[in-house]
């Protein structure tokens, strides 16, 4: 086990003691993390969205800042502007919120497409352009974008298109009773806090130490050939369900493999492992593709969703 594993899997386990009951978020943003992404994060108000990000920034000696997204945003709000600097007499770029290496684009929806637009451009290019000039990002750059999925007043739905620059769409649930008591005593401070576990701060270099290492984790051509079928089966889901048959109006597209390869390499030296098995696959398959198959309206109509066709993909896609 190499010593930068050791130190993704110390923070891993410091997130989870400070984020109750969302082990599931903390691996996602983990591997949305090392996998160089981004992430959506759905899920209704109160679960701890924005104390998870917030958590891993102060775990990682980087900058990070929070963007709250209303209807009267502005582009520039996000990017950052030229100055006119009159003592100087000329133009000075002011870098906005986007310039730093994590990023919580709270309630992205609630800004309408110009402002979602300008972030997604950042997030896919890597840079902004403002006065004919290009700012280049930060090496390590990850969003993390946060919607509600009970309130639609007032919100402004990301396009599919745009969607797909999100590596990982997460959907997180209320947690159950055990783990409510949990979080009233560790908010109460009720927890010792010697009975909490340290943790140092890993350093940016740690972070592509480890990338660098995900690059050697081997994905056998059986495994490979699985990873592609399941792909294909978003897009022709009758040849193996004649009963899926005009329920999914667009499958997944390249973008969606490039993703779930990368995923699961993650996932597999997680756990410790220098190859891909069909599991790690499955374990990140919802995340990759919910937001990449597209159902039909007559789909919508009978109630499914895209977690329904891809549960019942991976139980019909023949393993390796």
């Amino acid at each position: 086990m190499s010593e930068t594993r050791n130190k993704i899997l110390a923070l891993q386990k410091y997130l989870e003691s400070k984020i109750l009951g969302q082990e599931d978020l903390v691996k996602k943003l983990l591997i949305t993390l090392l996998a160089d992404g981004h992430a959506l994060v759905e899920g209704a108000p109160g679960l701890a969205k924005t104390k998870a990000i917030k958590t891993l920034s102060e775990c990682i000696t980087a900058k990070f800042n929070r963007i709250q997204f209303t209807p009267d945003l502005l582009p520039s709000d996000i990017t950052g502007s030229e100055i006119y600097v009159a003592n100087k007499g000329e133009f000075e770029f002011r870098k906005g919120p986007i310039f730093a290496n994590l990023v919580l684009a709270d309630e992205i929806n609630r800004a309408p497409a110009k402002v979602q637009s300008a972030l997604l451009e950042a997030m896919a290019e890597r840079q902004v352009s403002v006065g004919g000039k290009k700012y280049i990002l930060p090496d390590l750059f990850m969003v993390m974008a946060t919607q509600n999925p009970i309130e639609h007043e007032g919100t402004y739905n990301l396009p599919e298109a745009q969607l797909d620059r999100f590596l990982m769409y997460i959907k997180i649930d209320q947690p159950n009773a055990e783990t409510e008591k949990k979080i009233l005593r560790l908010v109460r401070g009720e927890v010792a806090k010697e009975s909490q576990p340290h943790f140092n701060r890993l350093a940016i270099e740690d972070i592509l130490s480890a990338r660098n290492e995900i690059l050697a984790v081997h994905t056998s051509e059986a495994v490979e050939e699985y990873m592609v079928q399941l792909i294909v089966a978003t897009r022709h889901p009758e040849k193996y369900d004649s009963a899926l048959k005009g329920y999914v109006m667009y499958g997944a597209s390249p973008r969606a493999t490039i993703a779930l390869d990368r995923c699961s390499k993650i996932n597999a030296w997680l756990e410790g492992r220098d190859f891909v098995t069909p599991e790690d696959i499955q374990t990140v398959a919802y995340d990759v593709l919910r937001h990449r198959v597209i159902l039909s309206f007559e789909a919508q109509a009978e109630g499914l969703s895209a977690d329904d066709v891809i549960g019942k993909l991976l139980s019909l896609v023949p393993l390796p």
